[in-house]
């Protein structure tokens, strides 16, 4: 690949024009049939009249309406099909004379992939002499849509569409992280701008609708789309998602495509393939989760495409659903758009799920749900002519057919297809795609979305004056194929993490470099389930590795993930590092040099071994083109590391599910004290968890403030802190704000991330961070399946990560229309089995006041979830002052109560502290064993 790219560079892009014909590419654009193209307007019917639809001056609908009734049933069922682009369904790069006789003869809804360079999985990008420069991409593409304009009866544009999860798909553009990368920049206007370049080159290149952003959630890291996601977060989702579209639709240079609705991204076991079925969710669940994202960028971002997603939901299929596709999607959401399926959605129908019969009867379920556009890698006759069929035997109303297209022509009035159809400036594209801006953006969005991990004894950043000698290794050291899969750029120039730490060492030390083993081994994945020996092959590799790193000052592996072990259709069985990474990293380690383990991946992976051994470690995702910079940026300094985590990193596969957000106590189970005198059955907590990421320097929060602290449900309240960088380096922080409501009908999440902010801090700096909480952040959904802001209190939590929280408050909502309405709500998580008027004694710091029972009387405490509770101070009072007899007790949930200290109470009237083996514990309770005991105050701390 570097030397097709290095070869073309050199060149001029002549390598791939000499392949096959040779056209002269003016500056700008100018069609053939001169007398369509009037002042201000295109005659596309031919007729010499300025019809409706042709006016850019009519109304939107009005235009619709026009051409709507101008169009025959050939022409409408033409719109409702996707021709793949070419050497996928189309034979030809530019129209033939033989297109004049094909299907399409009657116009066509959208061409998709049209000489973007992408041939099929694992082949090399197309040599075809179309797909670049950028100026003869965009002059291709004009011939095509000419061919509509100026040979169809009616002159409907084509749309043509295209993939851009990571910088629009095409031989060469911006070459972006991917989605997952993005998401760890927690960077609202970054997000923007990547959309903005996203959508503005995709425009200049021909394209006119971009499959992205994927609003999926991320529920079971075992998935192979893991890679695809924004984070763990419906919020987070939602808020990226709104950005990233807002920047690809700005001014209407394209249409943006959310994909996958609804409910895609949980499939049992994280199954793929034709197992892309049956989620595993509770239907609340479903909307808090998976709903939730579609439903705000829909609302606030007027998302005009979305695509209809493979799977089934509780056995009725997402593609044949009117409640899914219609009812929720256009009624609810307002949705105004066109659904365009996934590839063999409309199939699946009949091939997997067996709902439909045939292929007719697929086609009949998923019109009458809402579908306006099939798209997958088949003939578009087998779509249309069926349709067609349909509507001439009575088994569609041609009423239905027109409200479908109706929806596909009001997109293409939006983008301007009927009346800019054109990509005119052809040298403006060579000029755009690639500039130097855009080159600069994508470099920061690398930077931004690495994430220190850990960062012992300040290892890093590396001394480049004091570092002689470097030792690299790793399968993903010098990989560049992260940069160039399916779904973005093919075949720009990218820079490895081995290139990078050689440009930054150049003239300073010497990098020594192997390979250390290969991303997997020859017995992969069985190689998860069964230990192989090590070839011989396979040790001397690693013994290279080893020897390099003996000489070196600094060892830096690079392992992780890539094509092979990630993507779609590549889930897998467990998150360990495959193949013979953990022998190699272990292997050079233990040579007593400091290590830095870099990782290339495409989701979480269960690294124990290195977060307990390796002093160092940064997570880069798949960071673009310009990882391997970005990520030297950091390991020597340059850079100071600021995102943080948008999943979460199990300890093993076998604690999944296991993310963010999660229901109270759902992810702690069992005792915490481990070895053969223990109680513990399993391991527990996250390896790193939601939110988490270091610096290299230190932050201090300050100064909570929420304002009012009393609302309504629609009223909004405003939290501020202040965020000071206490460290010596300049650096990101990002302010995540949690909320919890405390007592509600529903069962909720533990903790809903409700606002985020990264903002940078030079040394001493303090910044005043704001956050407007409305109801979107506080409703739930209550019994009776209904969005509702239920009054009471409402935990407000301020942190660096959702398990580090440096800052709370208390927010209430009152219900306006019960305003005298007691909300039983408690300040304290204190009970009593007798006399609870007077519980609250043993929390005022007095001991002139006390709660007193009987034998058999205790209090109870309840611990948030997950708590160590290993002793607890007393002051008990008795007036006779005889001793007396009492337990401490611990639950770990189901109501079952277990002592763990048993004592007597031999002196009053002062804290006295009893310690105990501590465990997880859901409630601490005190029991009374003799009459006439009280109890003055009682300390504790959980861990």
């Amino acid at each position: 690949m570097k030397k097709l790219i290095a070869m073309t560079l050199l060149l001029g892009g002549s390598t791939l024009l000499c392949a096959q014909k040779t056209v002269k590419i003016p500056a700008v654009y100018k069609p053939v049939k001169s007398e369509m193209y009037k002042k201000g307007w295109i005659d596309f019917n031919k007729n010499g009249v300025k019809d409706v639809y042709e006016d850019p001056n009519a109304s939107l609908d009005a235009r619709i309406e026009d051409l709507l009734s101008q169009m025959t049933l050939e022409e409408k069922t033409c719109q409702m099909v996707t021709l793949y682009g070419y050497k996928r369904v189309l034979k030809d790069d530019l129209p033939t004379p033989e297109w004049k006789q094909m299907l399409w003869k009657d116009g066509i809804g959208a061409i998709d992939e049209h000489l973007n360079g992408f041939q099929q999985w694992g082949l090399p990008p197309s040599d075809n002499p179309y797909v670049w420069p950028a100026s003869r991409h965009a002059w291709a593409l004009n011939e095509v849509q000419r061919f509509f304009i100026e040979e169809t009866r009616l002159g409907i544009p084509v749309d043509f569409t295209n993939e851009g999860i990571r910088g629009i798909e095409s031989y060469r553009a911006t070459n972006f992280p991917t989605q997952l990368g993005l998401g760890h920049t927690w960077n609202r206007e970054l997000i923007r701008q990547v959309g903005l370049i996203t959508g503005r080159e995709a425009r200049i290149l021909g394209y006119t609708n971009v499959y992205a952003p994927i609003l999926d959630v991320g529920r079971d890291q075992r998935w192979g789309r893991y890679e695809e996601v924004y984070g763990e977060s419906p919020y987070l989702v939602a808020e990226l998602g709104i950005e990233m579209v807002r920047g690809m639709q700005h001014n209407h240079q394209v249409a943006a495509t959310g994909k996958h609705f609804v409910a895609y991204s949980n499939n049992k076991g994280a199954r793929e393939g034709m197992a892309r079925v049956d989620p595993q969710m509770s239907p609340r669940e479903v909307e808090m989760i998976h709903v939730y994202p579609f439903k705000r960028v829909i609302k606030e971002a007027g998302l005009l495409g979305v695509m209809s997603s493979y799977n089934d939901y509780d056995g009725v299929p997402i593609q044949g659903s009117y409640y899914w596709l219609t009812t929720r999607l256009r009624g609810e959401m307002g949705f105004r758009g066109y659904v365009v399926s996934d590839s063999d959605a409309v199939e699946y129908l009949y091939t997997k799920h067996s709902t439909a019969k045939d292929m007719k009867e697929a086609v009949r379920q998923s019109v009458e749900a809402g579908l306006n556009v099939r798209c997958t890698f088949r003939s578009p006759d087998s779509y249309v002519l069926p349709l067609r069929e349909l509507v001439k035997e009575g088994g569609l109303s041609e009423e239905v057919i027109n409200d479908r297209v109706r929806d596909i022509l009001r997109v293409k009035f939006l983008i301007g297809l009927f009346d800019a159809p054109y990509q005119t400036d052809l040298a403006g594209a060579d000029r755009e795609v690639e500039k130097a801006e855009n080159e600069s953006l994508a470099l920061q969005a690398s930077r931004e979305s690495l994430v220190l991990l850990k960062n012992e004894n300040n290892v890093l950043p590396l001394d480049i004056n004091n570092v002689k000698k470097i030792a690299v290794c790793g399968p993903n050291a010098d990989e560049e194929g992260y940069a160039l899969t399916h779904y973005g750029p093919l075949a720009v120039e990218v820079t490895t993490v081995l290139e990078g730490i050689r440009q930054k060492s150049e003239g300073k030390a010497e990098v020594l470099y192997t390979k250390g083993c290969d991303l997997v081994d020859a017995n992969w994945p069985e190689s998860e389930l069964i230990d192989y020996p090590m070839t011989d092959n396979e040790q001397a590799e690693i013994d290279k590795a080893v020897e390099n790193a003996r000489q070196a000052d600094v060892a830096v592996v690079v392992l992780g993930g890539g094509q092979r072990t990630c993507g779609e259709n590549k889930s897998r069985s467990s998150l360990d590092l495959p193949g013979r990474q953990l022998k190699l990293l272990q292997a050079v380690q233990a040579t007593g040099k400091p290590v830095v383990l870099v990782l290339i991946n495409g989701r979480p992976l269960s690294i124990n071994w290195a977060d307990k051994f390796v002093p160092a470690i940064l997570e880069a995702w798949y960071p673009g083109s310009k990882g391997g910079t970005a990520v030297a940026d950091v390991l020597f300094g340059d850079y100071n590391p600021g995102g943080k985590l948008t999943v979460t990193f199990p300890k093993s596969v076998g604690q999944i599910p296991f993310n963010f957000p999660c229901k109270p106590s759902s992810q702690i189970d069992g005792g915490k004290n481990p070895g053969l005198d223990g109680n513990m059955s399993r391991v527990n907590g996250a390896l790193y968890s939601f939110g988490y990421g270091l610096s290299y320097t230190t932050f201090e929060y300050s100064g909570i403030e929420i304002s009012p602290k009393v609302i309504t449900p629609n009223q909004k309240a405003t939290v501020r802190c202040k965020v000071t960088n206490t460290g010596k380096r300049a650096g990101d922080e990002v302010v995540q704000l949690y909320v919890r409501d405390i007592l509600s009908s529903v069962t909720t999440y533990e903790k809903n991330l409700a606002g985020f902010e990264r903002i940078h801090l030079q040394p001493g700096e303090t910044k005043e961070v704001v956050f407007t909480l409305d109801r979107k952040q506080l409703e739930l959904l209550d019994k009776h399946m209904e969005w509702v802001v239920e009054p009471g209190d409402f935990s407000i939590m301020v942190g660096a990560s959702s398990e580090d929280i440096r800052l709370s408050g208390k927010l209430t909502v009152e219900d306006p229309n019960a305003p005298m309405q007691a909300q039983a709500k408690p300040d304290a998580p204190v009970t009593a089995s007798t006399n609870p008027e007077s519980v609250m004694n043993v929390l005022d710091k007095k001991m002139n006041t006390v709660w007193e029972g009987n034998k058999g009387d205790y209090i109870t405490f309840a611990l948030e979830n997950g708590s160590k509770v290993d002793g607890v101070s007393i002051a008990f009072s008795r007036g006779n002052g005889l001793p007396a007899e009492f337990e401490i007790q611990l639950s770990s949930g189901g109501g079952q109560f277990l002592t763990v200290y048993s004592g007597t109470v031999s002196e009053y009237g002062k804290l006295i502290s009893y310690t105990f083996k501590g465990t997880t514990a859901s409630d601490l309770r005190i029991v009374l064993n003799d009459d006439r005991v009280g109890v003055a105050e009682i300390v504790y701390e959980v861990r």
